[in-house]
């Protein structure tokens, strides 16, 4: 009879991860995206879809080699799966709560510098918590983290959703702009943002294809600008390196340029209007009951925050 019943486990288990892998390959249209999401070989993945297909006697996915579509009958079929698995995804959950300690799988979807302020925050929680697994994205762009299968996200405050949840790390964040002594030394030293249109300015754009404008702000007075420069880089990372090699005068967190300013080897200026503003947020779902990994994560980010 044991046997029986590991058969059975073992095919429902099957079943569940071929599912699973079709709605990853529909959800990303590449085998290889799906296939990293899912930790597993590409080849391994499309394994898997082939065999649904092939028990089922209709093809799924339209592939080529640049593409992948679901086919008519594949929308029809994820459509009708895609409650089933949710509702097998909840009652997991609802057993996970009934462990010592909560495990599965915890995805993240951050930006670039969050995800280097809150990276210390995630390995601890990795250490407290061995059965559980953290998925970190950083990427420049804000999307729906609930259509994107994200539990939770980490953002400028300024950035959150009103809809969501918003947990401060605590710390507050400064921008700064920042240049070599030796580029002060020949061409000056801004006293208020407009005498930047008379330097040169290392610009930043964003992932959206939009040049960053530097913000200041100064007793009640704000602007943004678009300051000149001949060098345009893709990140602010980029920005101070290029300050440093004395390319121009970079905007950037203070965080970021705080080794250089503490050597010498770069010089803050316009401090006076760049004051300190709400920075790293924690944001979740409101209207959706947190999973206990999400729980147990939200718990630890608040003690590192009394930290």
């Amino acid at each position: 009879m044991h046997n029986i019943e590991q058969c059975w486990i073992n095919a429902v288990s099957l079943a569940l991860n071929e599912l699973h892998a079709l709605a990853a390959v529909a959800a990303h249209r590449s085998f290889r995206a799906a296939a990293a999401d899912l930790n597993v070989s590409p080849s391994a993945l499309s394994h898997a879809v082939a065999s649904l297909e092939r028990r089922l006697g209709v093809r799924i996915f339209n592939r080529t080699t640049r593409s992948v579509s679901l086919t008519e009958a594949g929308e029809n079929f994820l459509a009708r799966i895609k409650p089933a698995l949710r509702e097998i995804e909840h009652a997991v959950e609802t057993v996970n709560r009934f462990r010592d300690t909560p495990a599965g799988l915890l995805r993240l979807n951050s930006s670039e510098g969050a995800a280097e302020r809150v990276l210390p925050i995630v390995l601890d929680f990795l250490a407290a918590y061995p059965d559980m697994r953290v998925d970190l994205v950083s990427e420049g762009r804000m999307i729906d983290i609930v259509a994107a299968g994200f539990d939770a996200g980490l953002r400028l405050a300024e950035s959150v959703p009103q809809e969501m949840v918003s947990l401060p790390l605590g710390s507050e964040e400064e921008f700064a702009v920042v240049g070599t002594p030796g580029y002060f030394k020949v061409r000056g030293v801004p006293k208020v943002p407009a005498d930047l249109f008379a330097h040169e300015c290392i610009r930043a754009r964003m992932p959206s294809g939009a040049i960053y404008r530097w913000e200041f702000e100064h007793q009640g007075e704000e602007s943004r600008i678009d300051p000149p420069g001949r060098l345009t880089l893709g990140s602010h990372g980029l920005g101070l390196q290029a300050a440093r090699a004395s390319a121009g005068l970079a905007y950037v967190t203070r965080k970021s340029a705080e080794a250089d300013l503490a050597a010498g080897r770069l010089v803050r200026v316009l401090t006076e209007w760049t004051p300190p503003f709400a920075g790293i947020c924690l944001y979740y779902p409101q209207q959706r009951l947190p999973s206990a990994g999400l729980k147990a994560f939200i718990a630890h980010f608040q003690k590192a925050r009394r930290r």
